[in-house]
């Protein structure tokens, strides 16, 4: 037996003896997910309101839909179906999955939503209340093992969204030089997600893992002391990436709508 009712716990009937509100940093995780993943999936499926004047939210970025806008495509490769067995398919369900996959794979992020959804444990010193624990040794959780690869599939999703925050400095007419607010945006959020992605703990592994004399790999032990530099600030990364994804996607919907406008600054 583990957790409440471990054999090893104190003889309490506490729950814990913490009395400042550690449960508040759970609630307010789980709502800000919460809240991302109804916003995400309203939009994946939306399917439109996604590009205007060179801005193209980072949700449709790559748009490999047959259904794409023209211009939002890259180069006008459009390899896939605009439909599936007869289903609509929007541009952004072709390709969430990786971004989405690096993040819910991600090792902090699972800390965050292990915490805050599934109360496993609920907070530091706070009795969980399973009955069993099998951490990540089986279905579904075994998936976490894939992190690595989402981690490089995310790396080719930031150059995409870098040439995108690159070709919103285009004018209305297509001339470049142009910077608009919405440029700024695309390249803020574009720059925080590589801050992310490089501060990431398979980042660290990648460049300076497996090595036994970082002495005879000077160029990976410097690389490797750049990166293990950013990973103390993986989780504040995390945090400064989601919002500025999310807000780039909302900037973009409401300039395609018409809600805002897009001012440039010259």
């Amino acid at each position: 037996m583990s957790g409440v009712f471990s054999p090893t716990r104190a003889k309490i009937k506490e729950r814990t003896l913490r009395t400042d509100k550690w449960w508040l940093e759970p609630a307010i995780t789980f709502g800000v997910l919460f809240s991302f993943i109804i916003y995400a999936t309203f939009r994946a499926f939306e399917g439109a309101n996604y590009y205007k004047d060179h801005l193209i939210s980072p949700f449709y970025s790559p748009c490999l839909s047959e259904a794409c806008v023209p211009e939002a495509t890259f180069l006008g490769f459009t390899p896939v179906s605009a439909q599936i067995f007869n289903f609509a398919l929007s541009p952004a369900l072709i390709i969430l999955i990786f971004p989405l996959g690096f993040r819910m794979t991600c090792y902090y992020y699972r800390k965050a939503y292990y915490r805050a959804f599934w109360l496993s444990p609920p907070a530091c010193a706070v009795a969980e209340p399973h009955t069993k624990y099998t951490g990540e040794t089986r279905a579904p959780l075994i998936l976490q093992n894939s992190h690595r690869w989402f981690f490089y599939a995310g790396l080719v999703f930031n150059v995409f969204l870098t040439y995108d925050a690159i070709i919103s400095f285009k004018s209305v007419e297509g001339e470049w030089g142009h910077m608009s607010v919405g440029s700024l945006v695309l390249l803020v959020s574009s720059t925080l997600l590589w801050f992310y992605s490089l501060s990431c703990h398979s980042c660290r592994h990648t460049v300076g893992g497996r090595l036994k004399h970082f002495s005879k790999h000077p160029v990976r032990y410097k690389a490797w002391t750049w990166v293990s530099a950013l990973n103390h600030k993986h989780q504040q990364f995390a945090w400064y990436s989601l919002a500025g994804v999310a807000f780039a996607d909302i900037y973009v919907r409401q300039v395609a709508t018409g809600a805002w406008t897009n001012f440039y600054f010259f």
